[in-house]
């Protein structure tokens, strides 16, 4: 198998499983605060997670280590920034 099939069927099977994850919310239009939260955070640990163990240890290995955590270190913050002036 290609490359690019393999890469087809990740992101494939990744789009599938965040459509999984969204079924949950359209068949239930009421949450409450608490479950909102803890879905919420599981997400942002979820997405944290692939982040730090997968995608800076690889830019590292490459040579774009300083890059990748200056890129890092930069989306923080300007996440930040955005949500303090906006919420």
């Amino acid at each position: 198998m290609e490359i690019v099939h393999l890469g087809f069927i990740v992101s494939l099977l990744a789009g599938l499983a965040t459509g999984a994850g969204a079924l949950p919310m359209l068949l239930k239009k009421n949450f409450s605060d608490d479950t909102l939260d803890v879905l919420l955070g599981f997400v942002a640990g979820a997405m944290l997670f692939v982040v730090i163990d997968e995608m800076v240890p690889e830019s590292h290995e490459k040579g774009f280590g300083r890059k990748a955590t200056f890129g890092l270190i930069g989306g923080f913050a300007l996440m930040m920034l955005l949500d303090s002036l906006f919420t």
